[in-house]
């Protein structure tokens, strides 16, 4: 292991031989990191965080701290579990899942895979990130936010506690987010609103045009139409053709617990 001589790890911390850890880093003992990891200077890994393999972790990142929660129990250790490479830039903050008992010990804060955190960005407790999602800078996820696969976040973008965000979604800078985000739309401003779908991120996605056109079908009908949510949803049903990206997104709106932004 590279691990220069003003980084403090912990004994007990679990590191594979080729983890490289860089100046005045601080590693806490029930870290675990898996191999090909690059841990920069100034970092704070602690709490139960599980780090996998070929993660780059920049300078001042802090993962697995002590979430920002009131009704944490002092003296429990929270989680973070976290995939394999991702980019955590500089000053990003992931907290640790809260615990208020130990009954809480299935409780985590998850990264998915090939996620990039730009700088000053963060995940709080309990949040769920999925595959290659992209936090651009300063961009905040507030307690048990859900990230599907794919979804992009723009500069100084806020999300309130509980929201889900769907796939391939992308969220405009300086957006405050409130409610659900739906599956495959833009979505902006301050209150938030739908703009359309995510032509843009759907073609580098790969999706053919046949699948586009209907995720565009998709939205008229949610968005644009005159229908109540139940009643698009069974418009959706009997005029779109029955596909993966429609499942997803019929199930998206009727499992949505805080609505989902129009």
């Amino acid at each position: 292991m590279k691990i220069h001589p003003t980084a403090i790890v912990d004994p007990k911390a679990e590191l594979a031989e080729d983890v490289e850890v860089q100046a005045f880093t601080i590693i806490g003992p029930h870290v675990k990191i898996g191999r090909g990891t690059v841990v920069g200077p100034h970092c704070v890994i602690t709490g139960r965080t599980v780090i996998g393999e070929f993660n780059e972790i920049f300078s001042g990142a802090q993962i697995g701290i002590l979430c920002q929660d009131k009704k944490h129990k002092p003296g429990l250790i929270g989680r973070v579990q976290m995939g394999n490479r991702n980019q955590v830039r500089e000053h990003v903050t992931i907290s640790a899942s809260t615990m208020t008992s130990y009954d809480d010990d299935h409780r985590v804060t998850s990264i998915g895979d090939g996620c990039m955190f730009m700088a000053y960005s963060h995940v709080a407790h309990d949040c769920h990130v999925g595959n290659n999602v992209i936090m651009a800078n300063c961009a905040s996820l507030s307690g048990h936010v859900e990230v599907e696969d794919n979804a992009i976040f723009g500069g100084l973008s806020g999300v309130h506690q509980e929201c889900v965000i769907g796939k391939l979604a992308f969220i405009g800078g300086m957006t405050r987010v409130t409610k659900d985000v739906a599956p495959y739309m833009i979505v902006e401003g301050n209150p938030a609103r739908c703009y359309g779908p995510n032509t843009v991120g759907l073609k580098r996605y790969g999706m053919s045009d046949e699948t586009r056109a209907r995720i565009k079908a998709m939205y008229k009908i949610m968005f644009r139409s005159n229908l109540n949510t139940t009643q698009a949803l069974h418009e959706i049903e009997a005029k779109v053709e029955d596909c993966e990206e429609r499942t997803h997104f019929l199930e998206f709106f009727r499992n949505s617990l805080r609505g989902v932004t129009m």
